[in-house]
């Protein structure tokens, strides 16, 4: 059974790790929903600055994290956007991989320690459920 489960895991985490590698790239680069909703009411030249309307992206701020080596969908010291984009996806993966497995061995189900230990008189210890 744990090696059905392993071969599983292994298997989600290969794909999940293709998917952010390599298909990551083909993303769109058009404004999400969030964005293209944002921007309704408002004007913008080309050079995607606001000249006229009324909308929620004129209270737009920088992200306090806009200098961080991930900030902007890739690695900032790699050049190469393609592989910029995929290293930083696979970093991820990883990143939530190992933050999800850990928490999961944390909070793991776990034996008791007197399952087969019998108390202080000798009478056998009732597993839980029993009576």
């Amino acid at each position: 059974m744990k090696t059905k489960l392993a071969v599983f895991l292994g298997l989600g985490l290969l794909v999940s790790l293709l998917l952010a590698g390599v298909v990551s790239n083909a993303a769109s680069s058009s404004p999400d929903g969030l964005d293209a909703t944002a921007r309704q009411g408002c004007t913008f030249d080309a050079n995607d600055n606001i000249t006229g309307g009324d909308c929620l992206a004129r209270s737009e701020k920088e992200h306090a994290a806009k200098d961080s080596p991930f900030a902007g969908y890739g690695i900032k010291s790699i050049h190469n956007s393609a592989l910029s984009t995929g290293l930083s996806g696979v970093a991820g993966v990883l990143l939530v991989a190992a933050i999800g497995g850990g928490l999961f061995w944390l909070l793991r189900r776990r034996q008791p320690a007197a399952t087969a230990a019998t108390a202080a008189d000798g009478a056998p210890v009732a597993k839980p459920g029993e009576r």
